[in-house]
């Protein structure tokens, strides 16, 4: 039986986190249907915007994420201390990017002339707006305004109704650095294993080529969390690697390393597995065998079972060998 949801995300713990929704019975419903040979490959573009709207509105920035024809991999850091800054009136503004407010609330957007409320709906208001902050640095409702916004527009186009999603998303905790920069390696490199890409930069619809066509024009990626180094506009705090690492890393993870393409990273492997302290073959086995290795929250065997315990699993969780290669 699926673990609560409450027993997967603890950002008490730990803000950072993998996770993974698969279209009903693997479908490709994001991709090319071969019994009909119809084309939805427009749909994985639907999932990135909506991403990017997400990230915006959010109190949760994208770290990685891979679109695929059957399921999407995203990883996410909850930042709670920004979203306890946001007034009232900014936190109403990006919940009404998702949904229509209660009749209070558009009026008190809505009232240019800023009168009076009642002591009554003031009180209303902020519990308006307090519950809508929960919201806004919720993995769950991250998730759902995700998968309900891309199941309703697909069954739209399809006329039809019934599940698109096959369940609701799998979480994974991401305890330490090294799980984190796992997770993320992993998922950039979803499309070159699965031989849809034959580099990370020309993998469709992933962060990794988001990042590189930024980097290309010189940009700093707007819906993503910056990397160490980088200058960020909107004061968010940077990843524990920098740019040029990570995609060094990346493309010697995939063995994808091409010199003669246009964009491609310099093979400088030795100096982030040096800082990470990680050797090559654990690393591989790692970030290549990611959701095989660990069925639920990835670090060290002592932090796995510390965070089982603060989210009360009621169960051992699984602690492999491969958990060595984390600490």
């Amino acid at each position: 039986m699926p673990l609560p949801r409450y027993k997967q995300v603890n950002v008490d713990v730990t803000p950072y986190y993998h996770c993974t929704t698969r279209c009903v019975r693997q479908s490709y419903l994001c991709g090319c249907d071969n019994e009909t040979g119809r084309n939805f490959e427009h749909r994985r573009k639907w999932i990135e915007d909506r991403l990017h709207l997400l990230s915006s509105s959010f109190s949760i920035e994208l770290c990685a994420y891979a679109i695929m024809h059957n399921h999407t991999h995203v990883v996410l850091f909850v930042n709670r201390e920004r979203v306890k800054d946001w007034s009232v009136r900014e936190v109403f503004n990006r919940w009404r990017n998702f949904y229509k407010c209660p009749p209070l609330v558009q009026r008190y957007l809505d009232d240019i002339d800023d009168q009076a409320f009642s002591e009554a709906e003031e009180k209303i208001l902020l519990e308006y707006a307090e519950e809508y902050r929960r919201r806004l640095c919720s993995v769950s409702w991250f998730m759902r305004l995700l998968n309900e916004y891309i199941a309703r527009k697909a069954n739209k186009e399809d006329d039809c109704k019934g599940y698109f999603w096959e369940r609701r998303f799998r979480s994974q905790a991401l305890l330490n650095e090294k799980a984190l920069i796992a997770a993320m390696a992993y998922t950039d490199l979803n499309p070159v294993r699965a031989n849809l890409a034959p580099t990370p930069e020309e993998s469709d619809f992933t962060s990794v080529k988001y990042r590189i066509n930024a980097r290309r024009a010189r940009k700093s990626p707007l819906f993503l969390k910056p990397f160490s180094g980088c200058i960020d506009k909107r004061g968010r705090s940077a990843l524990p690697i920098t740019l040029d690492s990570y995609l060094s890393l990346v493309d010697e993870t995939g063995r994808y390393v091409r010199n003669d393409k246009k964009g491609t990273i310099s093979s400088s492997l030795q100096p982030i597995l040096d800082r990470l302290e990680l050797e090559a073959p654990a690393w591989l086995t790692i970030s290549c065998q990611l959701e095989d290795t660990f069925s639920g929250p990835i670090g060290t065997p002592i932090a796995i079972v510390d965070f089982a315990e603060q989210c009360q699993y009621g169960r051992t969780p699984n602690v492999t060998n491969a958990t060595r290669y984390l600490m």
